[in-house]
């Protein structure tokens, strides 16, 4: 991470795992806490996961970028989060180098795929808004599932790029207890533009056309289709200024860091909270969506078992 452009040699001899400086009963909450959180994640997503793939009324394009921002949340949760975890409640990184690498590759792949999933998200929902014939002639589930797998498939060489030539071992902070990657200036600036520039850029175009096209309708003469596309898209204009607020924190740190020192510990509670969002996604879809409500229900009740479950209108 840019933020951590330190003398490295002198690091490495100023820094020494600190010694636990909690009681046992505190460490051993912080990790009931972390698997608490853990378990949200990972359980959470795969409900959302498991209602989309399974109820073939839910399978709309929308739908199809929702199922992919659940499956990276539900990875975040899976591999990041407690890994992340057990990094900021023992205060040192104790695994080893190799781990680090493919740590710092998924975690960057990760989070970065979650924050395009919700740029598609935002303008799949302007699309259909503002052109919505349009919307309905062109887009399909399949050329959604294309644009997914696309989404996911750039990511993934971005990711391996920027690792590749930000030297892997040579610009990895790997002292004991660390797991940073240094990014030159350029790429931090790349990252910057990409990552985080690129996206609220069309955060906020689709939010602003969503409130044009919304006020120029009136109720009158709305249909019942226009007005259950704008209230998805009001739920999914929450979605998105959640995960903006979460994310924001992060990339003031990482303009910071190329002006001043930063401490370690400050900045891995706000790289939390990006991977956090994770955990709270799966809860606006309990508080603001009605058919994710149903689902849950049907698959905890395991009705979901029944023949032509898939069948069942949750959307009514």
């Amino acid at each position: 991470l840019n933020v951590m452009e330190v003398n490295q040699t002198d690091q490495c001899l100023q820094f020494v795992c600190p010694e636990r400086s909690v009681s046992t009963a505190v460490y051993v909450f912080l990790y009931i806490c972390a698997a608490a959180v853990v378990l949200l994640t990972v359980f959470g997503n795969l409900l959302i996961i498991i209602s989309i793939c399974h109820f073939k009324q839910l399978h709309t394009p929308t739908n199809m970028l929702i199922l992919s921002l659940a499956v990276s949340d539900f990875l975040v949760g899976a591999i990041v989060i407690p890994v992340s975890l057990t990094w900021m409640i023992e205060s040192c990184w104790i695994f080893s180098a190799v781990f680090c690498v493919c740590f710092i590759l998924v975690s960057y792949f990760l989070t970065n795929t979650s924050i395009f999933n919700v740029a598609l998200i935002a303008f799949d929902r302007y699309f259909a808004l503002s052109n919505p014939f349009l919307y309905t002639d062109r887009v399909s589930v399949s050329t959604m599932c294309i644009v997914v797998l696309c989404n996911w498939f750039i990511l993934l060489l971005y990711n391996i790029t920027l690792q590749y030539f930000n030297g892997y071992y040579a610009n990895l902070t790997m002292c004991p207890g660390h797991c940073f990657l240094v990014l030159d200036e350029i790429w931090s600036l790349v990252d910057l533009l990409l990552t985080f520039a690129l996206p609220c850029s069309k955060h906020a175009t689709a939010i602003r056309e969503l409130n044009t096209v919304t006020n120029t309708q009136t109720t009158k003469h709305m249909t019942d289709s226009m007005k259950s596309e704008r209230k998805a898209a009001k739920n999914l204009g929450i979605l998105v200024s959640v995960f903006l607020a979460c994310l924001f924190p992060y990339f003031i740190y990482t303009v910071l860091g190329n002006i001043i020192e930063i401490e370690i510990g400050p900045f891995q509670k706000v790289l939390m909270l990006v991977y956090l969002n994770s955990a709270i996604n799966p809860v606006i879809y309990a508080l603001f969506y009605p058919w994710f409500r149903r689902c849950v229900k049907i698959t905890l009740t395991l009705q979901i078992f029944n023949t032509d479950s898939a069948l069942i209108n949750v959307l009514s």
